[in-house]
C-alpha cells in the first residue's frame, strides 16, 4: 500500500505529509528536542560506532544521556535493540523516544540522523545542537537520484545548527567532501584527520592525530600531547575516536574523561564483532555494505595474523547504490583467499540477480567458480560451508548484516542473525 501511494501521490504532496508529520509530531510530545542538548551524527559510514563513542565520553563526564541508533535505543533507564531495519526512527516514535529521555532526565540526545530519515523529515523540528559528520561514499543513490542530492541531505543538519547562537560543526577534514560541510559556519567549528596536512580554514579548532601506532588489536595516537589508546582495531576507528574526541572538547569535558572513555571503548555489536570459537581460526561478522566500509574492515583484518581470509558477502536490495555490487565482489577478491557470494537483504529484488552482480566483481578480479569462490544462494549455507573450509589461524569474514536481527525480503522482515547461524554451525562441527 504504500509504494502504491507514492507512486500515485505528487513528490511535493508527500513532502508536506512528512513535514506535517514531522511538526504535529513534535507538537504532539511538547518538543522534547529543546529540553536537552542534542548532538545529531551523519555520514556514510562510522555513525554508529562515533553515537557510541559520544555517548561514552558523555557519560564519563557524569552526564545522563538518552541514544538512538541504528542498532540500539537508550532512554536514561533502558536500553532497547533496535530492529526495525530503520537507521533513524520515524518522526513519532523518535519525539517519542526523546520524550521519554526528557522524562528520565537525559541531559544530552545524540541521534543517528541518515539521509533518508531527512528526506522525510524525521529531522525536522528537532533542536540540534551539535552536528557531527564523519564521510562520504557512495549509498542511497536510487533512493534520493543523485549524489550530489544525497550529500546535499546530510548538509541539511548543518544548516540547522549553523543558524543556531551556540551551534557546534564538526567535520572530518580527511572526508573528499569537507569542504561542503564547512562551507556552514557555526558558533564553534571542528575539523578533525589523521593527516598533518588535513585541509580547512586556520580559523576551525583542528583535532589531529599524531604518532599513530596500529595493532591488530588496537591503536595508540596522540593529540596535543595528549596519548590515546583503543582496544579495537583500524585507522577507522581512530577517526570515529576523534569525531568524538572534538564533541568531548566542544562540551568542555576534561581530556583525561576523554581517554578513559576511548581507553575502556570495546566496540558496539556488529562492527568487527568477533565469535570465539575452539578451532583455532577467528571470525568476525560486521556491517559493511558499502565499498569504502568492506575496504576498511579488509585492510583492518589484513594486519592480523592470519594464514587465508576467507569472505561471505552479498549485497542489499531495495534502492540502494546498485553499482556498488560488482565492486563489492572486487574487493572481497582482492583482499581475500576465498569467497563465498550468498543472499543479503534482497527487500523487494530478484535475490538471484543481486547475487549474481556481485559474484561478476569476484570473477573479475581474478577467482575462479567452484575453486576460489562459490554462489550459494543460502546465506545459513554459504556461512556454513565457509566455516567448513577454515583451518587453523584462518580468519573468516561474514560482512553486510552486523548484529542484525532481522533480514528485509519480499516477504517482509524475516528472523536472521549472522552471530547465531555461525554459533549453531560451530555446534553441528562439535566446537
Amino acid at each position: 500500500m504504500k509504494k502504491l501511494l507514492k507512486k500515485i501521490i505528487p513528490p511535493p504532496w508527500l513532502l508536506f505529509y512528512h513535514k506535517a508529520l514531522a511538526v504535529l509530531s513534535d507538537f504532539f510530545y511538547f518538543s522534547p528536542s529543546r529540553k536537552m542538548i542534542v548532538i545529531g551524527v551523519t555520514g556514510t559510514n562510522g555513525k554508529t560506532t562515533v553515537c557510541h563513542l559520544i555517548r561514552d565520553i558523555l557519560e564519563a563526564a557524569g552526564f545522563k544521556v538518552g541514544m538512538t541508533t541504528s542498532i540500539d535505543f537508550q532512554d536514561g533507564k533502558k536500553f532497547l535493540e533496535n530492529n526495525t531495519k530503520q537507521g533513524m526512527p520515524g518522526r513519532f516514535a523518535l519525539r517519542k523516544f526523546l520524550a521519554r529521555m526528557v522524562k528520565n532526565n537525559c541531559e544530552y540526545a545524540v541521534i543517528e540522523t541518515t539521509s533518508e530519515g531527512i528526506k522525510q523529515f524525521r529531522h525536522y523540528k528537532i533542536d540540534y545542537r551539535v552536528a557531527v559528520f564523519t564521510n562520504l561514499t557512495r549509498d542511497h543513490i536510487e533512493s534520493h537520484g543523485s549524489f550530489e542530492a544525497y550529500r546535499k541531505a546530510k548538509e541539511e543538519l548543518f544548516k540547522i545548527t549553523s543558524q543556531r547562537k551556540d551551534g557546534v560543526n564538526i567535520i572530518n577534514l580527511d572526508d573528499a567532501h569537507a569542504l561542503h560541510f564547512l562551507q556552514y559556519k557555526a558558533s564553534q567549528v571542528y575539523g578533525y584527520g589523521l593527516n598533518q596536512d588535513s585541509g580547512g580554514a586556520q580559523t576551525i579548532v583542528k583535532i589531529i592525530a599524531e604518532n599513530i601506532k596500529l595493532y591488530p588489536e588496537g591503536s595508540v595516537f596522540s593529540v596535543n600531547n595528549k596519548i590515546y589508546t583503543l582496544a579495537v582495531p583500524g585507522k577507522h576507528n581512530i577517526s570515529n575516536a576523534l569525531a568524538s574526541l572534538c564533541v568531548g572538547l566542544s562540551q568542555k569535558i576534561p581530556a583525561e574523561k576523554i581517554q578513559k572513555a576511548l581507553a575502556a571503548f570495546s566496540g558496539i555489536p556488529g562492527r568487527l564483532e568477533e565469535v570465539k570459537n575452539n578451532r583455532g581460526f577467528r571470525i568476525f561478522v560486521d556491517y559493511a555494505h558499502t565499498e569504502d566500509a568492506l575496504q576498511k574492515v579488509y585492510e583492518t583484518l589484513s594486519v592480523m595474523p592470519r594464514q587465508k581470509m576467507i569472505a561471505v558477502l552479498g549485497a542489499t536490495g531495495g534502492g540502494r547504490d546498485k553499482k556498488k555490487r560488482p565492486a563489492l565482489g572486487a574487493l572481497a577478491s582482492k583482499y581475500c583467499n576465498r569467497v563465498f557470494v550468498t543472499n543479503e537483504d534482497p527487500y523487494d529484488e530478484n535475490p538471484e540477480k543481486i547475487i549474481n552482480e556481485v559474484l561478476a566483481g569476484v570473477i573479475d578480479g581474478g577467482k575462479k567458480l567452484n575453486v576460489d569462490c562459490y554462489r550459494i544462494s543460502d546465506r545459513g549455507e554459504a556461512i556454513k560451508k565457509a566455516l567448513a573450509k577454515a583451518q587453523r589461524e584462518d580468519i573468516v569474514i561474514i560482512t553486510g548484516k552486523g548484529c542484525e536481527k532481522v533480514m528485509a525480503t519480499r516477504a517482509g522482515l524475516i528472523p536472521w542473525d549472522d552471530r547465531e547461524i555461525v554459533k549453531k554451525a560451530l555446534e553441528d562441527f562439535g566446537s
